[in-house]
């Protein structure tokens, strides 16, 4: 079976990539999609534009089946994760003394927009997710009767830790606080459900787990929760009648397509369909199966070895595909190097050394991968 997953890609035989939570590399058909929407284009033009139209609605549902929306209504394709998270940040109405509450783990795409909101009066309170017996305990303990939104990743970025979306979901809805979450380090790699975790706000982009291009993204947004986002950006595209060039006075679109203000990225839209094809015919729920296998495999390891440690944590009985690690006597910056000078694809993060290995990876890839950071110094 890995042999037939590993087939979908032309990954040089010499580098072991376990680097899918940072950017992927394409499979086969989406270079094939690009390389064919280029040459269709150099030779026609947009001759086939409405073809073209019609791959953007396809992409649209397979994002929507991707994490169990309502509608496809609710995505907008979006340009990455920062856009979106800006979207909500400057779209929502603050009133002096609000708050918002995540964690002290974010990466600075699901930080920076929130903490930028303070010259409104809005404080960003970050928790510390091991303070409690329970991250989502954490977090609770920071809200307050001004607290108008909990912000957090579904998968942190750099040691993997995993909170209940679920439980933070429904705490959310019963207080009547919005809820969004960051679920670039999920999608693509775990099921997701939007309507299960009563998110108001999912974004994500498609460049990592998902095993698409940089430069596109989607948001999702609920119909009630969009309508509280004034607009931020405004173009021909976010019109209810996006060909009535001429219309006055316009309205903006009724559904998420309201967020995609210009001229849509045709070329990444092309590319990521043909990704997002490859893991909805194998299933979500397969290739989670395999992620987490993998994850487990290499902490397995790393626990029996004599040089390296385990880093990650393991407070959270959720697990995702990212396994942080450090070796006993080598600096992490060295072992780095090392790995990287052996062609393993791996990051440098949070005190350790990150694998974030997919579905098509072997156990004899990890075994390898792990062999060569024991032999490091």
């Amino acid at each position: 079976m890995n042999q037939q997953y590993r087939s979908l890609f032309e990954l040089s035989d010499k580098l072991i990539y376990l680097n899918h939570a940072a950017v992927s590399p394409w499979p086969i058909r989406t270079s094939e999609a690009v390389l064919n929407f280029a040459k269709q284009n150099a030779q026609y033009g947009s001759k086939f534009y409405l073809d073209w139209l019609q791959k953007q609605t396809e992409l649209r549902h397979q994002i929507k089946s991707l994490i169990n929306a309502p509608s496809s209504d609710d995505v907008a394709l979006v340009k990455n994760t920062s856009e979106a998270l800006s979207f909500v940040a400057y779209g929502l109405h603050w009133k002096n003394g609000d708050n918002i509450v995540s964690s002290r783990e974010e990466f600075p795409s699901n930080r920076i927009p929130w903490q930028s909101l303070c010259h409104q009066g809005v404080e960003f309170r970050e928790a510390d997710l091991s303070s409690n017996s329970s991250p989502e305990l954490a977090l609770f303990d920071l809200v307050d009767q001004k607290t108008r939104l909990i912000t957090i990743s579904s998968v942190q970025f750099s040691s993997g830790f995993r909170t209940n979306l679920q439980i933070i979901g429904e705490f959310c809805k019963k207080r009547d606080i919005l809820f969004c979450i960051d679920a670039i380090q999920s999608i693509g790699a775990l099921e997701f459900d939007v309507q299960e975790y009563q998110a108001d706000f999912v974004m994500a982009d498609g460049h990592k787990w998902m095993l698409g291009p940089e430069g596109l993204g989607f948001f999702y947004s609920t119909p009630k929760s969009r309508d509280m986002l004034r607009l931020t950006q405004y173009g021909w595209h976010m019109l209810k009648d996006i060909h009535g060039y001429e219309n006055q006075p316009w309205e903006i679109h009724p559904t998420a397509r309201r967020f995609e203000c210009g001229s849509p990225n045709m070329l990444g839209i092309h590319a990521l369909s043909a990704s997002l094809e490859i893991l909805l015919g194998i299933s979500m729920t397969k290739i989670e199966q395999k992620v987490l296998a993998n994850a487990d495999y290499l902490v397995k390891k790393i626990k029996a070895s004599k040089s390296l440690t385990l880093l990650s944590g393991s407070t959270s009985p959720l697990k995702s595909g990212i396994v942080l690690f450090g070796h006993k006597q080598i600096p992490n910056k060295q072992l780095f190097l090392h790995l990287q000078k052996n062609d393993v694809m791996c990051a440098l993060r949070a005190g350790g050394i990150r694998f974030s290995p997919h579905f098509y990876n072997s156990v004899a890839e990890l075994d390898q991968a792990l062999a060569i950071a024991e032999q490091c110094g």
